[in-house]
């Protein structure tokens, strides 16, 4: 029987993956893949890969090329289908998504990979509005670029993105509200009332800045520069779309949230004192 990673799957025998980077075929056994991330990491290579998700071949392969010369491995298509295929089966460290795709919208693609995995997202749109980039980040991503934008600027956020959800300094496990919340550092690591939160990178970044010093309010402003390293439109509604979103995995009731409390005016705080 064939593995069922996604409602939407491939229909041929063999899906050709991002241009010729990468071949995922069908077999008994499964997924057999040429040239996946497993395959590189099996080999001690630690290229760090992007999926590049966007229907317009020329700009595909304009972000494919800027992200190539800054050193990662890239796979790439212009399938919403194909790219939650190939998510699932190659495991990438970062998607950089477009929102208006052809076949299947951008938001379901998001959702789905939001259903099964905490990997990076970093959309693309051409939609400008607030509105909507607030509902792309509500649906789970890291970050936004709205077209027309500057490939060079789109690589540090990549680079911006996985360097928060890179390796930590050895702090060690931290325990805050008696064992309610435990942060692992080293291991970018979450883990509440026992079990283990899956936290996009932003989300750990934000919860690591409000941790550092517990009851102290952090305002909007300083939580996006302290996580994100720069400034940008829109910082406050994005912050509250990431605790939102940051609430529904850590609260017991993220309507009456305890752990991250809201101060009127001022900002967030931690609400669990750290147990000595």
């Amino acid at each position: 029987m064939l593995p069922v990673l996604s409602r939407y799957q491939c229909t041929r025998l063999a899906c050709l993956a991002g241009e010729g980077a990468m071949v995922m075929v069908w077999s008994p056994r499964g997924i057999i893949r040429a040239g996946g991330t497993a395959e590189r990491r099996a080999n001690g290579a630690m290229a760090v890969t992007v999926l590049v998700v966007e229907d317009e071949r020329k700009l595909r392969d304009l972000v494919r090329s800027y992200l190539e010369r800054a050193g990662f491995t890239v796979l790439s298509t212009g399938s919403g289908a194909e790219a939650i295929t190939m998510a699932s089966g190659a495991a990438p460290d970062l998607v950089v998504l477009d929102l208006g795709l052809p076949d299947v919208p951008g938001e379901t693609v998001a959702r789905e990979l939001r259903a099964v995995t905490a990997t990076p997202i970093l959309m693309l749109t051409a939609k400008t509005a607030e509105e909507d980039r607030i509902h792309g980040l509500e649906l789970g991503a890291d970050d936004y670029v709205t077209k027309p934008f500057s490939p060079r600027e789109l690589v540090l956020r990549v680079q911006a993105i996985l360097r928060r959800g890179g390796p930590a300094a050895d702090q060690g496990v931290t325990s805050y509200g008696r064992g309610e919340l435990m942060l692992d550092e080293p291991r970018r690591a979450a883990t509440v009332r026992g079990a283990q939160a899956e936290l996009t990178p932003t989300e750990w970044g934000i919860l690591v800045a409000l941790a550092t010093v517990p009851g102290r309010v952090y305002s909007r402003f300083e939580l996006i520069n302290r996580v994100r390293g720069y400034e940008f439109e829109g910082y406050e509604r994005t912050v509250d779309s990431h605790v939102k979103n940051l609430r529904r995995k850590i609260e017991d009731d993220p309507a009456s949230p305890r752990i991250i409390q809201t101060v009127l005016g001022g900002g967030y705080r931690l609400g669990l004192a750290r147990d000595a």
